[in-house]
């Protein structure tokens, strides 16, 4: 046989169609089952490796992603997620993939589950989430389970229904180096420090921010039991409110000089510190928006803590592409780095 062996070579040698071959390659029906044993039998004596990126483009076939997103301004976080899905679709536009992206209301259970209904209605060829809770996210996926239809899972896992594939940081260990950051700026024995918020009818609406909490708490607990944690629950949906809110919690508590918020939204607390000249106050924060770098430029946040976005928003959809289209063996779990950022080396790492 030549390097290059051909389909009618294998389907010589097994005895059988071309036709045979092809469906046997491409694990579709129509096979008897002793063909299907020859052909397998060629194929590994030869150790074949089909050429699907040729397969796929030859094909024509089309495929419609869905992603699921939680619903955000211009410039927030899930920017850069989009940005990379885009991205992707870019990169691989080749193979006729397109995405249709849809949001949900993070502070309203409610909203995840219409928004998941109306995706089922478009039969995706495969999905790409931000999941809410268990309760309300395991209804959707068992149903793409049923169907059939690859999802991935970006932001945070649901350990009940394993998806093909999760980006994002593995939050609760985020949270466990946030606060051992936050008690190196503290010092050596911190007697109190403060969680920041964004709350809407109790939901905090994100299960990453929960698990960074968990974390946060784990060392704490481990390292400084003594030490009095606050917590400032701002409105998620009544931004006018954050000043005096703010206002009032540092008027009763001066003696607080140590802080940390697990949403993307640190720039609210380091703007107000700027506002109010308040410059003894260390705040760590989460993402780089443009806002929250002008923060860490100015001083008023002392760390940012990163997690590569767009990158996730990529490969998340690159990873379907990968298993639909090109057949190929994908990675399960895909933590993101834990990049810790700095006024002195922000202008290396940031790049818009």
């Amino acid at each position: 046989m030549s390097e290059r062996t051909r389909i009618k070579d294998i389907a010589k040698l097994a005895g059988v169609s071309v036709g045979t071959v092809d469906r046997v390659i491409h694990g579709r029906s129509g096979v008897s089952e002793s063909s299907k044993k020859r052909v397998k039998e060629i194929l590994k004596q030869l150790n074949y490796q089909p050429n699907m990126y040729a397969s796929a483009l030859a094909s024509n076939k089309k495929y419609n992603f869905a992603c699921l997103l939680p619903l955000h301004a211009e410039g927030e976080y899930w920017t850069d997620v989009e940005t990379g899905i885009h991205n992707a679709v870019n990169t691989y536009s080749d193979f006729n993939v397109a995405v249709q992206i849809s949001y949900y209301d993070p502070y309203d259970y409610r909203s995840f589950g219409q928004a998941s209904d109306n995706i089922l209605k478009l039969e995706p060829d495969g999905v790409m989430l931000a999941p809410t809770t268990a309760t309300y996210t395991l209804p959707f996926v068992n149903t793409l389970n049923r169907l059939q239809i690859p999802y991935i899972y970006i932001d945070s896992y649901i350990q009940e229904a394993p998806a093909l594939s999760f980006y994002g940081q593995n939050s609760a260990q985020s949270g466990y180096f946030a606060a051992r950051m936050l008690s190196l700026l503290a010092g050596e024995q911190p007697q109190e420090i403060v969680i920041f918020r964004k709350i809407n009818d109790g939901i905090v609406g994100s299960n990453q921010q929960e698990r960074r909490e968990v974390g946060f708490r784990k060392y704490m607990q481990q390292h400084h039991p003594r030490c009095l944690i606050w917590e400032l629950n701002l409105h998620a949906k009544q931004d006018g409110e954050d000043r005096l809110m703010l206002d009032h919690f540092f008027e009763r508590h001066p003696q607080v000089k140590n802080g940390i918020t697990f949403n993307s939204k640190a720039y609210i607390i380091g703007e107000y510190l700027q506002e109010r000249n308040q410059n003894d106050f260390h705040l760590i924060g989460y993402d780089l928006l443009k806002r929250n770098v002008e923060c860490l430029k100015q001083g008023s946040i002392f760390f940012l803590i990163a997690q590569q976005p767009t990158l996730q928003g990529f490969n998340s959809i690159k990873t379907l592409c990968d298993h639909l289209i090109l057949k190929k063996e994908v990675t399960k779990e895909n933590f993101m780095p834990i990049d810790l950022l700095t006024k002195e080396n922000i202008e290396f790492y940031y790049s818009k």
